[in-house]
């Protein structure tokens, strides 16, 4: 490296703190300092050339270097850098986006709140259905039912939302009424002989049960990602989402997609709530909206959910909610050229049409590697799970970091890939190439008979 990007590393390890990050370990090792993006590769300070086989954090659907959203973030700077949306204020980007996403969304999703991330997002939610609730007369309406291994953020609501431990773990977490409902993943839930339909029906009795012995009357809201993304890449069994469907119009439920990693044809179509077949009640979107070149999210409500919001913001005088950033123009400008892109070159085609290489050929070439336990996934997302013993699905011993190996070596070997628990995920830029995907699966799958190769030197295997 450089002697710049020496002091750049010197001064980042006595001065900034990494999220998701052991601190202390980050005293020790320091950062990687990626320099500069081109299409789907990175670079380090070193020059060294990376595909970020995550983009970014499950986000960058266009790549590290699109013209076009760049020129219409400039343009818009140009124009008007910065104004609000309190008190009846509007301005152009933020008008458009909305009816763009009115437009691609399903069901009544005719409105639309922006706010600066996921996060922020969710824990609008959890106040618009308190709001709501209130408004209708129902203030025991409060309770959120949501699932062990999802992901909706981390702020005080939104991590309490979340089912992961160390989201939890010290925060005094979960800190909202919440009841975290079993992990829909067949293969490492179900019980011994339980098939996938049996599955299915077990947890969708888990879920009425839960409704039941609450108490429907209580119970404001279930929330999930159509694919569990930060939890390990879940998906989920055949008939679950419908079910759940079922159950919320059953108990007045209202029905939250967190569509934060899915949305915007990361599983070959738009949503993810297209892909298995239910209307949600509100829709939360972020990350691809803009190929995270500007920070945005966006919430989408039904007609029936705004207007109990609107009927009583005209009975108290307000909406007592919002940000500073809400619908930055830069921000909702770059969000309206990136999906223009998206749908120009056809990039939720593109994930329906590579998605399909890119399982079958983790699942063929990691079919005999005696760490791999399930590779799962659909469209351009995926996972393979570490086990120390296949017939048994146990786990490695997490002291013994084997997932955080797997993840180095094909970072040694030029792809970037995320350890999550127990599983190696893939997201990759949405503009990859077949070539692309051919250059990941060599990496990815080589990281695995490396570490394989690790294993059974150590007598791990």
């Amino acid at each position: 490296m450089t002697k710049m990007s020496n002091s750049l590393v010197a001064s980042d390890m006595a001065h900034s703190m990494h999220p998701y990050t052991n601190m202390r370990a980050h005293e020790r090792d320091g950062p990687m300092i990626i320099a500069r993006g081109d299409g789907v590769h990175v670079y380090d300070a070193g020059g060294k050339e990376y595909i970020e086989g995550m983009a970014g954090l499950w986000s960058v659907a266009l790549g590290f270097s699109e013209p076009r959203l760049r020129e219409a973030a400039m343009r818009q700077m140009e124009a008007l850098p910065y104004y609000h949306s309190f008190a009846h204020k509007a301005h152009e980007p933020a008008i458009l986006l909305a009816e763009k996403l009115a437009e691609m969304s399903p069901g009544d999703l005719n409105r639309v709140f922006f706010t600066n991330s996921g996060s922020e997002a969710n824990d609008t939610v959890v106040k618009m259905v308190w709001f709501m609730n209130n408004a209708l007369g129902r203030p025991e309406k409060k309770k959120f039912l949501a699932r062990n291994r999802g992901y909706h953020g981390i702020t005080i609501a939104s991590g309490s939302l979340t089912g992961l431990p160390s989201n939890h773990r010290d925060f005094d977490l979960p800190a909202i009424p919440v009841t975290h409902l079993t992990t829909p993943h067949h293969w490492r839930e179900g019980h011994d002989g339980e098939d996938e339909a049996a599955f299915t029906a077990r947890l969708l009795k888990e879920a009425e049960d839960t409704i039941l012995a609450e108490g429907p009357e209580t119970i404001a809201a279930f929330i999930g990602e159509p694919v569990i993304g930060a939890g390990g890449v879940m998906t989920p069994p055949e008939g679950y989402w419908p079910g759940i469907a079922a159950l919320c119009r059953k108990y007045d439920i209202l029905l939250v997609s967190d569509e934060v990693i899915n949305g915007f044809g990361r599983l070959g179509t738009t949503f993810g709530c297209e892909r298995y077949d239910f209307v949600p009640d509100i829709m939360v979107t972020s990350k691809q909206l803009t190929s995270s070149y500007m920070p945005l999210a966006a919430i989408m409500v039904s007609d029936r959910v705004y207007d109990a919001i609107a009927d009583n913001t005209d009975r108290i005088g307000t909406f007592g909610h919002g940000f500073t950033g809400s619908g930055h123009p830069v921000a909702t400008a770059v969000g309206l050229e990136n999906l223009a892109i998206m749908q120009e070159r056809d990039l939720i085609g593109n994930a329906a049409r590579l998605g399909p290489v890119l399982q079958a050929g983790l699942r063929e070439r990691l079919a005999d590697n005696p760490l791999v336990g399930e590779v799962r996934g659909v469209g351009l997302i995926a996972g393979a799970e570490l086990v120390a013993d296949r017939a048994a699905k146990a786990s490695f011993d997490p002291k013994l970091g084997v997932p955080a190996r797997v993840a180095r070596l094909a970072q040694e070997a030029g792809l970037i890939c995320r350890p999550v628990y127990d599983t190696v995920c893939l997201c990759p830029p949405m503009i990859v190439s077949e070539a692309d995907i051919g250059r990941i699966l060599d990496r990815f799958c080589g990281a695995f008979d490396a570490a394989a190769d690790w294993a059974r030197a150590e007598g791990l295997v």
